[in-house]
């Protein structure tokens, strides 16, 4: 056999088995595992957009056939090119500005230029930041105000026993019972003829604060109030102080069940905010969804869809974002597996 022929058999080998060729790289494949990991989603997608594609064309609706995989990603394209008509509307206005603004200072040197803001609607993908903001302000002020509460109630039963009460009462109320009442107060309270935030927005971001804010209690107290004894007694031998032994002991043991509140804190706040944007009017996702059901015209339904879509992968994204950074955070990496 030839050199040629050596070669074209090796090539025609790794041709028609792919791990074969990257065993020879020195690159080990395990076959089960790229099917379970990469495989399996991926049939799982495909057997669910037939699915979906299959029940679309049989369900009809006031405005038309409920909308497939198809019509749906139209629409993605479509927010797009909105989204970019809508900046460059933007750019252009500027630029007028701008020379009329140069105009008047060549006639009027003592002329102080004056830029106004663009006023054109928000397009979506401007609304997924208003939500993304807006979720994680709301998660950071809730955050600020239970790990510390939730540390002191797990290392005073006494204070424990006084707040779990309270916490078990206001633990399971929906963000539609507490929007009304953030309302009222931030209406009494925030007046101001120049505000610096909107009040729809405020709104939103305290009512997501209310209800995510009681897992990160929870889980913050369970995880220091279970410390384990021998972390306490070293802590009583070396004679820490109050605040060494919350640091160095404390904290420390309770990162994985902190951080299991916050998973959780984060993923309810990021439902929560929907339904506060809806009925808020906080220029956000749950506001596009609100306009798009009112709106009704044919392409609503898809556009509906596209939003939802997007918030699901967008609090994957959240959840996934937690879990790395409490991989970063924890000495117990096995606990931040999933």
């Amino acid at each position: 056999m030839t050199d040629a022929s050596v070669v074209s058999q090796s090539v025609n080998e790794s041709k028609s088995s792919p791990l074969s060729f990257l065993a020879g790289l020195g690159i080990t494949v395990n076959p089960g595992k790229v099917f379970s990991t990469v495989l399996m989603p991926i049939i799982g997608i495909v057997v669910f957009l037939l699915i979906w594609s299959g029940a679309a064309r049989n369900i009809d609706t006031s405005l038309g056939k409920f909308p497939g995989p198809v019509a749906v990603w139209e629409q993605f394209g479509s927010l797009y090119r909105e989204h970019v008509t809508e900046r460059e509307k933007a750019e252009a206005f500027y630029q007028r500005q701008e020379k009329r603004n140069a105009a008047r200072v060549a006639k009027d040197p003592d002329y102080v230029p004056k830029i106004r803001a663009y006023t054109g609607k928000e397009t979506f993908l401007d609304q997924i930041v208003t939500s993304l903001v807006t979720v994680m302000s709301g998660f950071l002020l809730a955050a600020l105000v239970a790990i510390p509460l939730g540390i002191a109630i797990g290392l005073n039963k006494t204070l424990n026993a006084a707040v779990n009460p309270i916490i078990q009462i206001f633990k399971p109320v929906s963000p539609l019972a507490w929007l009304p009442l953030v309302t009222m107060v931030v209406s009494a309270l925030y007046i101001s003829p120049d505000p610096l935030v909107a009040k729809s927005f405020l709104n939103s971001m305290i009512t997501v604060m209310l209800c995510c804010l009681w897992p990160m209690v929870i889980n913050t107290s369970v995880g220091v109030s279970s410390l384990d004894r021998d972390l306490i007694n070293v802590s009583r031998v070396l004679r820490l102080p109050a605040l060494k032994h919350v640091q160095k002991i404390v904290l420390p043991a309770s990162v994985p069940m902190i951080f299991t509140g916050m998973r959780l804190s984060l993923g309810v706040a990021w439902m929560v905010l929907i339904a506060a944007e809806m009925l808020a009017q906080n220029p956000g996702l749950g506001k596009f969804v609100w306009d798009e059901f009112q709106n009704g015209s044919s392409n609503s339904l898809a556009r509906i869809m596209v939003a939802v879509i997007v918030i699901g992968v967008i609090g994957f994204g959240l959840d996934r974002a937690m879990l790395a950074i409490q991989r970063f955070a924890s000495w117990d990496k096995s606990k931040a597996t999933h």
